[in-house]
């Protein structure tokens, strides 16, 4: 078992090390990781759904696609996560079990005095709240899975709340629906003052009192280059992150001085296939010129910006700027 204390804190670099050590290393693997600020949504959702816009972009929290199924998360530096990569020793022994890996992180918490459960499909909880949540994926070619979770530590649970607070009536998709939980820190809940690092240390020793083969590892200058290549070429990419959710129709009211105007964006691999715009708003110029311009544009933001930029929006929606019908196309 190698066990990597990983320091760095880059969301796109970490999801992309998971990826490198699943499909390029052969042993067992634990690793412990933070990220700074950012949605980590699951690799079948559909990510503007999923995220607060406005708050994201005026925060500056990053979003990243993960390899693993499951509901969309937020990390920051209050929250751990860990990752367990191993191997099965045939086909038939490879199966989805969240619970085996989370046994660990339940026996350290139970030396701290701290009662935690496993409960439901795939989370950990303290008194009914939860305060892990964990996904797996499979990599058939080795026979490899990687099972991941987060531990939420002192992390701020206002600006979780506030990052994955979405309408959920402006998407209409197939896509899997991230499921809201009561949430909490697991330092409420500890009888006396602990860091987060000291939590770190507690369950990177824990880890290594488990097995007899542990190996300590660190990050060579070339696994380094190999992680940052693979995070440009696809965890940095708008491609990966926004353009691989399913196919969905977004709508959305908005209601200017001109009158009220219902936006419908129908969008494929993040890609606007056909804008529509109605409502009870006056125009002098035809609507349909901008529906037709959206028409192969990326649904993002500055992208859109672009093509709204070129019309002089209240000719086409009288009483309405061009802010405010770039905001009702998120």
């Amino acid at each position: 078992m190698l066990i990597i204390q990983n320091p760095n804190n880059d969301p796109y670099f970490n999801l992309a090390a998971e990826e490198y050590l699943l499909k390029e290393f052969n042993e067992n693997i634990f690793t412990l990781w933070r990220n700074e600020n950012a949605i980590i949504v699951g690799k079948h959702q559909n990510t503007l759904a999923e995220i607060n816009t406005d708050y994201v972009q005026a925060n500056g929290v990053k979003v990243v696609r993960r390899l693993s199924g499951g509901g969309a998360v937020f990390h920051d530096l209050g929250n751990l996560n860990f990752t367990f990569i191993t191997n099965a020793n045939s086909a038939d022994d490879i199966k989805i079990d969240f619970k085996q890996y989370c046994i660990p992180i339940i026996e350290v918490l139970k030396t701290l005095g701290v009662n935690a459960e496993f409960s439901g499909r795939n989370d950990l909880l303290i008194d009914g709240m939860k305060f892990s949540g964990n996904a797996e994926h499979i990599y058939h070619q080795k026979k490899r899975i990687l099972h991941h979770g987060t531990l939420l530590f002192t992390s701020q649970i206002a600006d979780l709340s506030a990052a994955l607070k979405v309408n959920p009536l402006k998407f209409q998709d197939k896509a899997v629906k991230s499921v809201r939980s009561r949430v909490t820190n697991i330092s409420s809940h500890l009888t006396s003052e602990l860091s987060v690092d000291a939590f770190y240390k507690l369950i990177i020793d824990h880890m290594a009192a488990q097995y007899s083969d542990v190996q300590f590892y660190t990050y060579t200058e070339k696994d380094i280059a190999a992680i940052e290549q693979l995070a440009n070429d696809k965890y940095r990419t708008w491609a990966w992150n926004f353009g691989y959710s399913p196919k969905y129709t977004f709508q959305k009211m908005l209601k200017s001085e001109g009158g009220n105007i219902e936006v419908y964006l129908y969008v494929e691999k993040g890609i606007i296939e056909e804008a529509r715009f109605h409502g009870d708003f006056f125009n002098i110029n035809d609507k349909e010129e901008i529906e037709q311009a959206l028409k192969g544009c990326k649904h993002f933001k500055a992208d859109i910006e672009a093509v709204v930029s070129k019309f002089d929006i209240p000719k086409y929606f009288n009483n309405t700027s061009a802010d405010e019908l770039l905001a009702g196309m998120f």
